[in-house]
């Protein structure tokens, strides 16, 4: 009876693993370019007391074992990376992806980090940067006289400058994608760090070699579903309930035994 106990307790963590998984993704329900996770899980390893097909007598097979579960666990939270929304905000440095495909930022460290956040700003020097002053890659710089801006699908960027009638190009924006983006480690900021799991970063113009297209002038939405979450929070709740009174059917059993015990 022991053995329940232990059992139903690792229900209890893999339910509040679930649930931690669901309150996030509510808590980013209006984080520019979040990505929603789903929590995975795995049974743990069986206690064999008849091996599956073995021997019942000289010349007949057990048809089916005898094997005892011991319970399950979180094994990984997957990041989902279905397309959001895109809102239009009329603001020339806001970029969305529609389709696959990350903005490459440089990060402080030297490395390079992959967002779907294109809520971009320009900084002291004229410099495209994200919202925390982190740079856009390759950089791109803008001219201060700049009396618009404009970001194609392929991702050129050209300037209108006063006493110039052809708009002058000011360089491109490239993407990068990965063969697995879900292998990809989040490290909050809304950015991304390659990993081994995640492949080596392909880089590329915006609508080559899979990747999808710049939009100027709107930004992708969270992709949460708050409904698809509530119902989500709700079976992790009523889960973690069931995993509950597991422990407390296998404590009164325990309880009925020491009084007859006794």
């Amino acid at each position: 009876m022991n053995q329940a106990l232990w059992i139903a307790k690792t229900g209890l963590d893999a339910q509040h693993t679930r649930m931690s998984t669901v309150s996030n993704n509510l808590a980013n329900v209006n984080t520019t370019g979040f990505k929603k996770d789903r929590a995975v899980f795995e049974d743990l390893i069986y206690q064999t007391v008849r091996q599956p097909g073995a021997q019942a007598t000289q010349d007949q097979q057990l048809p089916s074992g005898l094997q005892i579960g011991t319970g399950v666990r979180a094994v990984s939270t997957e990041k989902m990376f279905q397309q959001g929304n895109l809102q239009q905000t009329d603001n020339s440095l806001d970029m969305a992806i529609e389709g696959r495909g990350f903005f490459q930022i440089l990060l402080p460290d030297g490395n390079v980090g992959y967002t779907r956040d294109g809520s971009f700003q320009l900084n002291s020097d004229g410099q495209v940067v994200m919202s925390n002053g982190y740079p856009l890659q390759p950089g791109l710089f803008v001219p201060e006289d700049t009396q618009s801006l404009s970001i194609g699908k392929d991702g050129t960027v050209t300037a209108q400058i006063p006493g110039q009638a052809a708009p002058v190009e000011l360089g491109n924006i490239q993407l990068a994608d990965f063969v697995n983006p879900a292998g990809l480690q989040a490290v909050g900021e809304n950015l991304f760090r390659e990993s081994a799991a995640s492949g080596v970063a392909q880089q590329s113009l915006p609508g080559l070699n899979g990747t999808g297209t710049v939009v100027q002038g709107s930004l992708e939405t969270s992709n949460v579903n708050i409904a698809e979450e509530l119902v989500n929070m709700i079976e992790t709740q009523r889960a973690y309930e069931v995993n509950s009174k597991a422990i407390s059917a296998a404590d009164q059993s325990l309880q009925f035994v020491n009084q007859t015990i006794g």
